[in-house]
């Protein structure tokens, strides 16, 4: 009787423990990457009243089976579902991760290592990633200092915001490449200045310096030369003139800096006239007076159709001159802006006979034109003078005319038999120092000439010492396609610093904190481009563009966490640095964890040692996603389903011991 007052008891606790652990489930359905827990039943001890006995074949008697009374039920095992995933949850935080797997973030108090897929993590003040709930840092990798990798060794606390992470240090340029079409058409190629392109680059103290770089022409439509001209700081100040240097030389060197020596013969151009004595410069007539392009009736005529008045055999810079004109105007020329007139043939209106008409403001046919020269003369103004206006039958009229107050914009000679104007160079009888000065009108005054002879026909054999300086680039004839640059084979050319220069008032100036840039120059192509060059320098490689390229002191921008834990901070400079990297703990049986309150999990002797390195996550299939947390997986559809069944268990073992109370009470009444 009282056995079954005991299993009665049994059962009551046991169901009231399962009933703590649903209840322990259901308080922890929102905790962070809280695992759900399920508690199995065993059948406790049993009091055998007879044992069993096998049969006998000699009497033929069958065996018998054992009698046993059970004493009730226990607690036969409490399981933690640690492997089944929690569903995710988003909440935009950069530094909450969950992790997608079966493995465990380590973090520390201290002094004990504890593991936890709760990643709601945050950063402390002293910079280092921690549970934002317990404070215990989050362990994980560091970078080998000598080669900037992670380098997988035992765990440590994750500093992230150490002073060093918080800038990126200054690199030196030291690569660039230019890139683009070089149009041998441009006309900025053929000038003394050349097509200009600027490139930026570092030094090792993250100072920033524009480069300039010009690309001339040779003479050999597939052969240029590229030289380095300057050097500026961030304000734009010169190196040469900022540290009182003799040229840019001093400072750098790209290819040759020997000028080059070229003896040629000259030959005279047609516009200048020699004839033994003085040298001439032909001008036309809209050099000599600026304002001839703005009078119609002058740009009418044309050069050929003026004439100055008067013959005079110079003309003044600032005096004012007359030119006298012959001109045509079409009927279509009159019957247009300034004139506006209308032309009226086959007339049947007696009080409109065929002719010339004014246009009234309503675009129609107005008053007839009875004096055309007068007509015309109104219609210019006072500055012309219309001597005379003849009409044809066409409908055309030739006009005589003369412009007065024209200013003349230089001295010059006039030739009234061949109508033109000349500038006789000076200083005269200085027929070389002439000569040179012809030269340098029509080529350009970047070279030094030396002339040899001059002939009585004006040629001139010239020797002149031009810039050579700089590096040659040369393309495939055939296919305008890069060939080399400086020397046969080569595709990049070296900009090569002076470790230091000694400045004009003999102090020394120090140089190091420059690195020599190697510019390829491979991607530049000699096609057609309609007269444009699309010609850029930029530093950097040309596979990519962050290597070599140099920066500035970079400041910390954001920081971010990869799928595989590798922590990585960007800078405003552009750079990108890898930091550390978040290891993990795998366990042969993660269910023999023992849960240590507050999300934790520590090591028993069942789920197996952790060997203080861990492992990377991306190596079992897992990975890390940042900006969201693991949900409990507690599903609360079977925890109600179990509490009612618990809850049925219970009732039905608390009846047991009721009965089994009616049952002595029944006993004892015997005794009365």
């Amino acid at each position: 009787m009282m056995r079954s007052l005991f299993s009665g008891v049994a059962g009551l606790k046991t169901h009231q423990t399962r009933m703590d652990v649903i209840g322990n489930n259901i308080a922890n359905v929102n905790s962070t990457a809280y695992k759900s827990q399920s508690m199995v039943f065993n059948d406790l001890l049993y009091q055998q009243t007879q044992a069993a006995s096998g049969a006998n074949a000699a009497t033929g008697r069958g065996g018998i089976n054992p009698r046993q009374i059970g004493l009730g039920a226990k607690t036969g095992a409490i399981s933690t579902a640690i492997t089944q995933q929690g569903s995710a949850q988003s909440t935009n935080n950069p530094w909450d991760v969950m992790i997608e797997g079966e493995s465990f973030f380590v973090v520390s108090d201290g002094s004990q290592n504890f593991f936890t897929r709760d990643g709601s993590f945050t950063v402390d003040g002293s910079g280092n990633l921690v549970m934002s709930s317990t404070g215990f840092t989050v362990m994980g990798w560091q970078v080998d200092p000598e080669t900037g990798e992670i380098r997988s060794d035992v765990v440590s606390a994750l500093r992230i915001m150490s002073p060093e992470n918080m800038r990126a240090e200054p690199e030196a340029t030291t690569l660039a490449y230019m890139d683009g079409i070089l149009d041998k058409t441009d006309t900025s190629i053929n000038s003394t200045a050349g097509a200009v392109r600027t490139m930026t680059i570092y030094d090792a103290q993250g100072y920033k310096y524009t480069v300039k770089f010009s690309v001339h022409g040779t003479g050999n439509d597939d052969d240029f030369r590229i030289q380095l001209d300057d050097i500026q700081d961030e304000n734009g100040v010169s190196l040469v003139e900022k540290y009182g240097l003799q040229n840019i030389e001093q400072i750098a060197q790209f290819g040759n800096t020997t000028p080059n020596t070229v003896t040629s013969k000259y030959t005279m151009p047609d516009d200048v006239k020699f004839d033994g004595t003085k040298f001439t410069l032909d001008k036309s007539i809209e050099e000599i007076f600026p304002d001839f392009s703005k009078n119609s009736l002058l740009m009418a005529a044309g050069a050929e159709n003026v004439k100055l008045k008067g013959a005079a055999a110079n003309v003044t810079a600032g005096s004012t001159y007359t030119l006298d004109g012959k001109v045509t105007l079409t009927r279509s020329m009159l019957e247009s802006e300034p004139y506006n007139l209308i032309y009226v043939e086959n007339s049947l209106d007696p009080a409109k006979p065929n002719g010339w008409y004014t246009r009234n403001t309503a675009g129609e046919v107005g008053t007839q034109v009875t004096d055309l020269a007068n007509t015309i003369q109104t219609i210019m103004g006072t500055s012309v003078q219309v001597t005379k206006a003849t009409s044809a039958a066409d409908g055309s009229v030739e006009v005589e005319f003369s412009v007065a107050n024209l200013e003349a914009a230089q001295d010059a000679a006039y030739d009234d038999a061949l109508n033109t104007f000349g500038i006789t160079l000076t200083p005269a009888g200085d027929n070389e120092k002439i000569l040179e000065q012809v030269y340098k009108l029509q080529n350009g005054d970047g070279k030094t000439y030396t002339i040899d002879y001059i002939a009585p026909d004006g040629s001139a054999q010239i020797t002149m010492s031009e810039s050579n300086k700089g590096n040659h680039i040369v393309f495939d004839h055939d296919t305008g396609k890069f060939s080399y640059i400086g020397n046969q084979g080569s595709d990049t050319a070296m900009l090569t610093f002076s470790g230091s220069a000694t400045s004009l008032a003999g102090e020394t100036i120090d140089l190091s904190q420059f690195s020599d840039v190697e510019i390829d120059f491979s991607s530049v192509i000699n096609w057609g481009n309609g007269g444009k060059c699309t010609l850029e320098m930029v530093n950097g490689s040309k596979e990519n563009s962050s290597i070599g390229s140099g920066r500035k002191v970079g400041e910390l921008s954001s920081v971010e966490i990869g799928q595989d834990g590798t922590i990585t901070a960007s800078y405003d400079n552009g750079l990108t640095k890898t930091l550390c990297k978040i290891a993990v703990a795998e366990f042969a049986n993660a269910s023999g964890l023992a849960k240590a309150g507050n999300n934790l999990y520590s090591t028993t002797q069942n789920s197996g040692e952790f060997d203080g390195v861990g492992v990377d996550i991306t190596a079992s299939g897992g990975q890390m996603t940042s900006g969201v947390l693991e949900m409990s997986n507690v599903d609360l559809s079977s925890e109600f389903t179990t509490m009612i069944t618990t809850q049925r268990g219970f009732q039905a073992n608390s009846r047991i011991i009721t009965v089994s109370d009616t049952m002595l009470e029944e006993l004892v009444n015997l005794k009365r």
